[in-house]
């Protein structure tokens, strides 16, 4: 009989479910990340001193579409994102919209799909740096996304929040986009909790996929307090107690 190899965990371990989290998170999120590593790195580049800009191919229509609405979506909304102002920001004719995306909810689909793999590729920087501690890694993750989405970044706010708010109830199709957005992010959480609960940093108590539901939760609402205040203080809360009180050994 074929002997196990020493290196995977066995069947129903911590190590065994968070090896599962891990792929479902990381496949979910290196999913579309081709999308956004050209634009991460002509920004990167534009803030080093003499750095040339690498030479790739222009978008396509439908992806310099993505990317403007992308942008409008995160500004103002979906509702105050008209057809018009799209077309008008892109520069493309109407037939051009037409001919990629049958509505404006397919099209807001397509742009959610492109801010989950942006954010993905973030959340897979951070959170697969295994040189740091499981729970180092996950509140520096947070800690970038106080800087990212909070009242000093250049556009506030988490596109998965505000069209939560505003289009799920309304559309089944983007509830599906949301609620999966929300489910694999949490996979990901999840995978850093179990981890943090083998090296002995959590009790072995713990209900990692309830823990991480529970934190994205918290921050989301965090996030919400912080743009009704116009104050960074909800943010900051939510690293204190969720790091130093509630994932405190």
């Amino acid at each position: 009989m074929a002997r196990r190899s020493s290196t995977q965990p066995k069947p129903g371990t911590i190590g065994a479910l968070a090896s599962v989290h891990l792929r479902r998170g990381r496949a979910f999120f290196l999913k579309k990340v081709s999308y956004a590593m050209p634009i991460k790195a002509e920004a990167a580049a534009k803030t080093l001193p003499g750095a040339k800009i690498p030479t790739t191919a222009p978008p396509s229509t439908r992806d310099h579409l993505i990317e403007v609405g992308l942008e409008l979506m995160r500004r103002h909304g979906y509702g105050a994102t008209g057809l018009q102002e799209i077309l008008g920001a892109a520069g493309v004719p109407k037939g051009s919209f037409y001919h990629h995306f049958g509505s404006k909810e397919e099209f807001t689909g397509a742009v959610l799909e492109r801010y989950i793999a942006i954010e993905g590729e973030h959340c897979r920087q951070v959170l697969g740096n295994m040189r740091q501690p499981p729970l180092r890694r996950l509140r520096r993750y947070f800690e970038d996304l106080v800087r990212t989405a909070g009242q000093s970044a250049p556009i506030q706010g988490c596109l998965i929040g505000s069209l939560s708010l505003e289009v799920a109830g309304a559309s089944p199709l983007l509830q599906r986009c949301l609620s999966s957005g929300f489910t694999h992010w949490q996979a990901a959480v999840t995978a850093v909790l179990l981890e943090a609960v083998e090296k002995g940093d959590l009790q072995n108590s713990t209900r990692p996929e309830t823990l991480a539901s529970f934190v994205l939760n918290s921050w989301e609402g965090a996030l919400l307090r912080s743009q009704a205040d116009k104050s960074d203080d909800p943010l900051k809360d939510f690293l204190h107690y969720i790091f130093e009180d509630l994932l405190a050994k």
